[in-house]
């Protein structure tokens, strides 16, 4: 830094100081500068007298201290914490995350009604096509943006755990891992609905095979979503199916959420 530069109340940092620290007064000595200054961080009194070359390898700054840290990381954790608390002012916000372009009647089961109401535990009953996985989606992005949920269950038909996987990734970046037979078997031993937090799994399998129904009615969930709930209703009293039996048991719940 230039010589004029050291005036009082300007905030140096060189190799003649441990820290950052402002200036209060400056004197001559001969041909040398005497500084007193206190720190930044810690507020310790400096007196040093420096010559013209250590003033010429100082360094001076506007603010208390400079930012070194890695500032893509700092940018994610300013991002981070905007969609913490964005939903407070956004009263549609799972929709800047998400990529679709929702119909009226979507947000009006989504934001009028479902986000409204103290437990979260409704039945859907829609025409096909009308866009009840977009409805989940809405659902599962801002309950999850408020912090009410992170363990996430959608049990579905066989013939379309893979179209809820893709389409939960592709429209709302939601990854799900598909529980089957072979994950089961993989982790012997142990319970793999506990270790995973969002699971799609099928209720023709989950039904039936007992292993996988034990481990399942012993894990907890935030969540739960059922596709086409009609299909695990009894055929009467004396005629529960297995889909039925399964779910006739209640879950554990966290928080009491269900759709």
């Amino acid at each position: 830094m230039k010589p004029e530069q050291l005036q009082p109340d300007a905030i140096v940092w060189g190799d003649v100081f441990p820290e950052q620290v402002k200036v209060i007064t400056v004197s001559l000595v001969g041909s040398h500068t005497r500084i007193v200054a206190t720190g930044i961080a810690t507020n310790k009194m400096y007196r040093p007298t420096l010559n013209a070359e250590q003033i010429a390898g100082l360094e001076c700054h506007e603010e208390s201290e400079a930012y070194k840290g890695d500032a893509e990381l700092f940018q994610l954790g300013i991002e981070a914490f905007r969609i913490s608390h964005a939903y407070n002012y956004a009263p549609y916000f799972a929709l800047s995350l998400a990529n679709i372009d929702p119909l009226p009647h979507q947000l009006d089961a989504v934001y009028n009604y479902f986000l409204k109401a103290p437990q979260v535990r409704f039945l859907l009953a829609d025409d096909p096509g009308a866009g009840k996985t977009i409805m989940a989606g809405l659902l599962l992005k801002e309950l999850k943006v408020r912090g009410l949920v992170k363990r996430t269950l959608i049990i579905t038909p066989a013939n379309l755990s893979f179209q809820w996987q893709r389409e939960l990734q592709e429209k709302f970046r939601e990854n799900f891992e598909l529980m089957r037979g072979d994950v089961l078997r993989a982790n012997y031993g142990t319970n793999p609905w506990q270790e995973r937090n969002q699971v799609i799994t099928s209720v023709s399998w989950v039904s039936v095979i007992e292993d996988a129904k034990d481990s399942l009615l012993r894990s907890n969930w935030d969540l739960i979503i059922v596709d086409e709930a009609h299909k695990m209703a009894a055929h009467g009293s004396d005629k529960k199916t297995l889909a039925y039996k399964l779910t006739y048991r209640p879950l554990s719940f966290n928080d009491g959420n269900a759709a």
